[in-house]
Protein backbone atom coordinates (compact mmCIF):
# COMPACT_ATOMS: atom_id res chain seq x y z
CA UNK A 1 0.00 0.00 0.00
CA UNK A 2 1.17 3.51 -0.88
CA UNK A 3 -0.22 6.51 1.03
CA UNK A 4 0.11 9.87 -0.71
CA UNK A 5 -0.57 13.22 0.93
CA UNK A 6 -1.54 16.07 -1.39
CA UNK A 7 -1.56 19.48 0.25
CA UNK A 8 -1.36 23.14 -0.80
CA UNK A 9 -3.22 26.37 -0.27
CA UNK A 10 -6.95 26.72 -0.67
CA UNK A 11 -7.74 27.02 -4.38
CA UNK A 12 -4.29 25.81 -5.45
CA UNK A 13 -5.59 22.96 -7.59
CA UNK A 14 -5.19 19.98 -5.24
CA UNK A 15 -8.46 18.39 -6.32
CA UNK A 16 -7.45 18.78 -9.96
CA UNK A 17 -4.15 17.01 -9.30
CA UNK A 18 -6.04 14.18 -7.58
CA UNK A 19 -8.45 13.96 -10.52
CA UNK A 20 -5.58 13.85 -13.02
CA UNK A 21 -3.85 11.11 -11.05
CA UNK A 22 -7.03 9.04 -11.02
CA UNK A 23 -7.28 9.46 -14.82
CA UNK A 24 -3.78 8.01 -15.22
CA UNK A 25 -4.15 5.12 -12.77
CA UNK A 26 -6.76 2.35 -12.66
CA UNK A 27 -9.54 3.81 -10.49
CA UNK A 28 -10.24 0.60 -8.61
CA UNK A 29 -6.77 0.82 -7.05
CA UNK A 30 -7.25 4.28 -5.47
CA UNK A 31 -9.06 5.49 -2.35
CA UNK A 32 -9.30 9.25 -1.71
CA UNK A 33 -9.60 10.59 1.84
CA UNK A 34 -10.53 14.32 1.97
CA UNK A 35 -9.34 16.23 5.01
CA UNK A 36 -12.56 18.28 4.81
CA UNK A 37 -14.59 15.25 5.92
CA UNK A 38 -13.02 15.55 9.37
CA UNK A 39 -14.05 19.07 10.36
CA UNK A 40 -15.60 19.11 13.81
CA UNK A 41 -19.40 19.08 13.84
CA UNK A 42 -20.56 22.66 14.45
CA UNK A 43 -24.21 22.17 13.51
CA UNK A 44 -25.41 23.34 16.93
CA UNK A 45 -23.85 26.79 16.58
CA UNK A 46 -25.81 29.93 15.74
CA UNK A 47 -25.57 31.40 12.21
CA UNK A 48 -23.33 34.16 13.57
CA UNK A 49 -21.05 31.64 15.27
CA UNK A 50 -20.85 29.56 12.09
CA UNK A 51 -19.69 32.58 10.10
CA UNK A 52 -16.77 32.97 12.48
CA UNK A 53 -15.53 29.36 12.21
CA UNK A 54 -11.90 29.29 11.10
CA UNK A 55 -11.77 26.34 8.69
CA UNK A 56 -8.14 27.13 7.87
CA UNK A 57 -6.76 26.50 11.38
CA UNK A 58 -5.44 23.03 12.33
CA UNK A 59 -7.69 23.00 15.41
CA UNK A 60 -10.74 22.82 13.10
CA UNK A 61 -9.87 19.21 12.18
CA UNK A 62 -10.50 16.05 14.22
CA UNK A 63 -7.01 14.71 13.54
CA UNK A 64 -7.32 11.77 15.93
CA UNK A 65 -10.20 10.31 13.91
CA UNK A 66 -8.46 10.89 10.58
CA UNK A 67 -5.25 9.24 11.80
CA UNK A 68 -7.16 6.31 13.32
CA UNK A 69 -9.14 5.69 10.13
CA UNK A 70 -6.06 5.99 7.93
CA UNK A 71 -4.31 3.49 10.19
CA UNK A 72 -7.26 1.11 9.86
CA UNK A 73 -7.15 1.37 6.06
CA UNK A 74 -3.41 0.70 6.15
CA UNK A 75 -4.17 -2.49 8.06
CA UNK A 76 -6.68 -3.57 5.44
CA UNK A 77 -9.92 -2.64 7.21
CA UNK A 78 -12.75 -0.53 5.80
CA UNK A 79 -13.81 2.70 7.56
CA UNK A 80 -16.89 4.92 7.74
CA UNK A 81 -15.91 8.30 6.29
CA UNK A 82 -17.75 11.28 7.84
CA UNK A 83 -19.81 13.49 5.51
CA UNK A 84 -19.42 17.23 6.23
CA UNK A 85 -21.50 20.14 4.89
CA UNK A 86 -20.03 23.63 4.66
CA UNK A 87 -23.52 25.04 4.28
CA UNK A 88 -24.77 23.70 7.64
CA UNK A 89 -21.30 23.37 9.25
CA UNK A 90 -22.31 19.92 10.46
CA UNK A 91 -21.65 16.25 9.86
CA UNK A 92 -24.38 14.16 8.34
CA UNK A 93 -25.82 11.22 10.26
CA UNK A 94 -24.86 9.15 7.22
CA UNK A 95 -21.32 8.05 6.42
CA UNK A 96 -19.56 6.67 3.35
CA UNK A 97 -17.91 3.25 3.51
CA UNK A 98 -14.31 3.44 2.30
CA UNK A 99 -12.41 0.30 1.38
CA UNK A 100 -8.66 -0.22 1.74
CA UNK A 101 -6.92 -0.18 -1.65
CA UNK A 102 -3.37 -0.24 -2.97
CA UNK A 103 -3.20 3.55 -3.29
CA UNK A 104 -4.62 5.92 -0.67
CA UNK A 105 -4.62 9.67 -1.34
CA UNK A 106 -5.14 12.03 1.59
CA UNK A 107 -5.99 15.51 0.32
CA UNK A 108 -6.30 18.78 2.25
CA UNK A 109 -4.80 22.17 3.02
CA UNK A 110 -3.61 21.32 6.54
CA UNK A 111 -2.48 17.70 6.36
CA UNK A 112 1.24 18.50 6.60
CA UNK A 113 0.72 20.50 9.82
CA UNK A 114 -0.11 17.37 11.85
CA UNK A 115 2.99 15.31 12.79
CA UNK A 116 1.07 12.10 13.48
CA UNK A 117 -0.50 12.21 10.03
CA UNK A 118 2.76 13.07 8.27
CA UNK A 119 4.30 9.90 9.69
CA UNK A 120 1.72 7.79 7.81
CA UNK A 121 2.39 9.44 4.44
CA UNK A 122 4.80 7.71 2.06
CA UNK A 123 4.85 10.56 -0.45
CA UNK A 124 4.07 14.19 0.41
CA UNK A 125 3.06 16.46 -2.48
CA UNK A 126 2.54 20.23 -2.17
CA UNK A 127 0.52 21.91 -4.93
CA UNK A 128 1.68 25.49 -5.39
CA UNK A 129 -0.19 28.30 -7.17
CA UNK A 130 -0.13 32.06 -7.56
CA UNK A 131 -2.07 33.82 -4.73
CA UNK A 132 -4.20 35.79 -7.20
CA UNK A 133 -5.24 32.61 -9.00
CA UNK A 134 -6.09 30.98 -5.68
CA UNK A 135 -8.17 33.98 -4.59
CA UNK A 136 -10.29 33.88 -7.75
CA UNK A 137 -10.94 30.15 -7.34
CA UNK A 138 -11.78 30.56 -3.64
CA UNK A 139 -14.31 33.36 -4.28
CA UNK A 140 -15.97 31.39 -7.08
CA UNK A 141 -16.16 28.24 -4.94
CA UNK A 142 -17.54 30.13 -1.93
CA UNK A 143 -20.35 31.60 -4.02
CA UNK A 144 -21.21 28.42 -5.96
CA UNK A 145 -20.74 25.76 -3.26
CA UNK A 146 -20.81 27.37 0.17
CA UNK A 147 -23.63 29.86 -0.05
CA UNK A 148 -21.56 33.02 0.47
CA UNK A 149 -21.97 36.31 -1.35
CA UNK A 150 -19.00 37.91 -3.11
CA UNK A 151 -18.43 40.31 -0.21
CA UNK A 152 -18.69 37.51 2.35
CA UNK A 153 -16.21 35.42 0.38
CA UNK A 154 -13.74 38.29 0.17
CA UNK A 155 -14.09 39.05 3.87
CA UNK A 156 -13.61 35.37 4.72
CA UNK A 157 -10.43 35.31 2.63
CA UNK A 158 -9.02 38.42 4.32
CA UNK A 159 -9.99 37.29 7.83
CA UNK A 160 -9.15 33.59 7.73
CA UNK A 161 -7.76 32.15 4.50
CA UNK A 162 -4.83 34.49 3.83
CA UNK A 163 -3.46 34.79 7.39
CA UNK A 164 -3.84 31.05 8.07
CA UNK A 165 -2.13 30.26 4.77
CA UNK A 166 0.84 32.37 5.79
CA UNK A 167 0.94 30.99 9.34
CA UNK A 168 0.32 27.29 8.75
CA UNK A 169 0.02 26.12 5.15
CA UNK A 170 2.88 27.87 3.37
CA UNK A 171 5.40 26.84 6.09
CA UNK A 172 4.23 23.21 5.79
CA UNK A 173 5.65 23.17 2.26
CA UNK A 174 9.02 22.31 3.77
CA UNK A 175 7.73 18.82 4.59
CA UNK A 176 6.91 18.06 0.95
CA UNK A 177 8.84 15.52 -1.08
CA UNK A 178 7.46 16.96 -4.32
CA UNK A 179 6.25 20.50 -5.11
CA UNK A 180 3.96 20.92 -8.11
CA UNK A 181 3.76 24.52 -9.37
CA UNK A 182 0.75 25.55 -11.51
CA UNK A 183 -1.45 22.87 -9.94
CA UNK A 184 -3.38 20.62 -12.29
CA UNK A 185 -1.98 22.43 -15.33
CA UNK A 186 1.46 20.94 -14.71
CA UNK A 187 1.03 17.75 -16.72
CA UNK A 188 4.76 16.96 -16.67
CA UNK A 189 4.88 16.85 -12.85
CA UNK A 190 1.66 14.82 -12.70
CA UNK A 191 3.04 12.34 -15.25
CA UNK A 192 6.18 11.91 -13.14
CA UNK A 193 4.13 11.41 -9.97
CA UNK A 194 1.76 8.95 -11.65
CA UNK A 195 4.72 6.94 -12.96
CA UNK A 196 6.00 6.60 -9.40
CA UNK A 197 2.56 5.60 -8.14
CA UNK A 198 2.17 2.91 -10.81
CA UNK A 199 5.24 1.17 -9.41
CA UNK A 200 3.26 0.46 -6.23
CA UNK A 201 0.38 -1.23 -8.02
Amino acid sequence: MLIIGISGGSGSGKSTVVHELIQRIPGETITVIPQDSYYWDNGNKTPEEKRSINFDHPDAIEWQLLIAQLGALKNGSSVELPVYSYVTCSRSAETVTIQARKIIIVEGILIFTEPGLRELLDIKVFVDADPDDRLMRIIRRDIEERGRTFDQGLQHYETFVKPMHLQFIEPSKRFADIIIPQGGKNSVAIDILSSRVKLAI
